[in-house]
C-alpha cells in the first residue's frame, strides 16, 4: 500500500513527500483508513511504529484550517511527549496551514491564553495543564471533533485517569475518539466502554516491528561494577548517541554525573528538573552536541531522535513493556540499532522473564578486556588524525615538523605529538571499580573546557609544579566548568599545595579534593 491510495489532499500529500515517508508502517496502513471513515479506533502500538502519523494525517487532511476554535485535542502523558507530537503534526500540516498548540506545565500560562485567543486548529497537551484552561475558560472544547488519547497506559500509570475523564466530559458526545496505548489494562479498556462508539480494535504485533532490526546483548556485571562496565562498553561501542536507561531519578543524577567525571559528553534527563533545563537538554541531544542521555522511562517516553545508535539499560526494566519501549528508542526509521542491557546476578531472573513475555532473544555477552578498550581509544584516536590530515587542518605545523626530522624520526615526532595531545594511554585495570584506582586520589579543580583547558596541560602543569612523574597521574576528566585528576594518595596535599591558586590559561584556579558524591 501507497498513501497515494488514501486520497489525500494534495497538501498533505506533498508534506509527507517532504518529511520522507516512503510507505505507510503498518499500524499506518491499517489505521488512516478506517479514521478517514469517522470510526472510533482502539489501537494497540508501541511509539516508534509511526502512530503519531497513523492519527495525525487523517485528522488533519479533514480538517478546515480557517476555524478559530480547536477541531481536535490530542492528550499526552509528558512535556516532552505533547512537544514532540506538537512538532510532528506542524510537519504534517505545514502545507494546509494548520496551526497547533502544545499546552503543558513549565511554560508561561499567559502565552498559551495569547495564543489560543488568536485561534488554534489543534489542541496538544499534559491533562493537567489543560484541565487548567478550561476552568480559566480560556480553553474551550465545544467544537471538537476528534479526541485523542496517545500513550493511554503511560497515562494510566501516572494517575491520570480522573483528569481524562474530566476532559473528556466537556467535548460533545457525537465527537471521534481514537484511543492509542502499548497495552490494554482493564482501565484503559473501560474508557472505551463508556466514552466511545463501537470502537474498532487494531492490534499491530509491536514486539517484532521494534525489536527485529536491534541487536539485543546483555553482560552480567556485580551492582557496583556497573558504571564501570558501562564506561568500557561506551569506549569500544563509540555509540553515536545513546540514551541510558535507569529506574530512578537519583541513580539518573548519579550515573550522568560520574559519567561526566569521567569524561564523556553526558547530560541527564528527569521530571525534577525544569523545563527550561529540560528543552535546553533535549535540543543539544537532538543537535548531536550531547552524546549521552541519561534518563527514567517516563522522560524518555515518545522520545523520537532518529540517529540514536544505541540504548543502554543501566539497570533492567521492571516489565516486559518498559523494555520494548526503551530499546525502541533506537533502530528508528528502519536503521538498525543496538540495545545493551546490565544484569547483576540477582536480576538475572527478570531478564528471563522479558525475554520470554517479549518474545525476543538477548545473548550474553563478555565484558570487553581491558585491552579492548585500549584498542578501541587508539582506533579513536587513528580516526580523528585522519580527519585532521583529509581536511588539511595540520598545514601550520609542517615546519616544525620538517625541522624537528633533521634530528629526529618521523616516528618519534608522530609519537610526541600524540603524547602532547592525549597524555599517556594506558590499559584499563582488569578489575573494575565505581570509585577511583587504589592508592589514589581525585582532585577537583576549577578550570574545564570553556576555559580551553585540554589534558596535557593539566598532565603539565602538575608535574611542572609538583615534580610527580606524568606516569604516576591517574584519570583525568575535563569537563565544561571543571575538572577531576587522580593523584597518588602519598603526593595528593603536595599537588595540592603546588596548584592551588595559580594561573593556567590567563584564569587563576583553585584546586582541592574532591568530595566523594557517590
Amino acid at each position: 500500500m501507497k498513501f497515494e491510495d488514501f486520497n489525500l489532499s494534495k497538501e498533505t500529500m506533498k508534506s509527507i513527500s517532504e518529511i520522507g515517508f516512503e510507505e505507510p508502517t503498518p499500524i499506518q496502513a491499517t489505521t488512516i483508513p478506517i479514521i478517514m471513515s469517522g470510526e472510533d479506533v482502539i489501537g494497540q502500538a508501541q511509539t516508534g511504529t509511526g502512530k503519531t502519523a497513523a492519527f495525525g494525517i487523517p485528522v488533519i487532511d479533514q480538517m478546515m484550517p480557517k476555524s478559530r476554535s480547536p477541531y481536535a485535542i490530542i492528550l499526552e502523558p509528558t512535556r516532552e511527549l505533547a512537544v514532540q507530537v506538537s512538532q510532528e503534526l506542524h510537519r504534517i500540516g505545514k502545507h494546509k496551514g494548520i496551526n497547533v498548540l502544545p499546552v503543558y506545565g513549565g511554560k508561561s500560562i499567559d502565552t498559551q491564553i495569547k495564543a489560543l485567543k488568536r485561534g488554534v486548529n489543534i489542541v496538544v497537551g499534559t491533562p493537567g495543564r489543560i484541565i487548567d484552561h478550561i476552568n480559566r475558560r480560556t480553553l474551550s472544547l465545544s467544537g471538537i471533533r476528534t479526541l485523542i488519547l496517545d500513550e493511554a497506559d503511560e497515562m494510566l500509570n501516572m494517575g491520570f485517569i480522573e483528569d481524562i475523564e474530566t476532559i473528556l466530559k466537556e467535548t460533545p458526545a457525537e465527537r471521534q475518539t481514537l484511543l492509542f496505548s502499548a497495552t490494554m489494562p482493564s482501565e484503559i479498556l473501560n474508557i472505551g466502554k463508556r466514552y466511545m462508539k463501537n470502537p474498532k480494535k487494531i492490534n499491530v504485533n509491536t514486539s517484532e516491528l521494534v525489536v527485529t532490526k536491534i541487536k539485543q546483548v546483555f553482560y552480567e556485571v556485580r551492582g557496583e561494577d556497573k558504571i564501570d562496565a558501562l564506561s568500557r562498553l561506551i569506549d569500544v561501542e563509540d555509540p553515536g548517541l545513546a540514551i541510558v536507561f535507569c529506574h530512578t531519578k537519583r541513580e539518573v543524577d548519579d550515573v550522568s554525573m560520574k559519567l561526566e567525571e569521567m569524561g564523556y559528553n553526558a547530560s541527564s534527563l528527569h521530571g525534577d528538573h525544569s523545563q527550561a533545563r529540560r528543552d535546553e537538554v533535549m535540543a543539544k541531544f537532538k543537535k548531536g552536541m550531547l552524546d549521552i542521555l541519561v534518563a527514567t522511562d517516563v522522560a524518555a517516553r515518545g522520545l523520537d531522535i532518529q540517529n540514536v545508535t544505541h540504548v543502554f539499560n543501566f539497570s533492567i526494566p521492571q516489565n516486559p513493556e518498559s523494555y520494548v519501549h526503551r530499546i525502541g528508542r533506537t533502530g528508528r526509521a528502519g536503521k538498525s540499532g543496538i540495545a545493551i542491557t546490565l544484569v547483576s546476578p540477582r536480576e538475572y531472573r527478570q531478564l528471563r522473564l522479558i525475554e520470554k513475555t517479549a518474545k525476543t532473544s538477548i545473548d550474553r555477552k563478555k565484558l570487553p578486556s581491558g585491552k579492548d578498550v585500549l584498542k578501541a581509544r587508539q582506533k579513536n584516536i587513528i580516526k580523528s588524525l585522519a580527519e585532521i590530515v583529509e581536511g588539511s587542518k595540520h598545514s601550520a605545523y609542517i615546519d616544525m615538523v620538517r625541522e624537528l626530522s633533521e634530528s629526529h624520526s618521523f616516528s618519534d615526532i608522530a609519537a610526541a605529538a600524540l603524547y602532547a595531545a592525549y597524555g599517556e594511554i594506558k590499559e584499563p585495570a582488569v578489575e573494575t571499580h565505581s570509585g577511583g584506582r587504589s592508592g589514589m586520589v581525585r582532585l577537583f579543580m576549577t578550570i574545564g573546557r570553556k576555559d580551553n583547558i585540554k589534558v596535557v596541560d593539566i598532565v603539565k602543569s602538575i608535574t611542572a609544579e609538583s615534580g610527580i612523574p606524568n606516569y604516576s597521574i591517574g584519570n583525568i576528566a575535563v569537563l565544561d566548568k571543571y575538572s577531576f585528576v587522580e593523584v597518588p594518595s602519598d603526593v595528593a596535599d603536595k599537588v595540592i599545595r603546588s596548584l592551588d591558586d595559580m594561573v593556567m590559561k590567563g584564569r587563576r584556579v583553585r584546586v582541592q579534593q574532591a568530595k566523594d558524591r557517590r
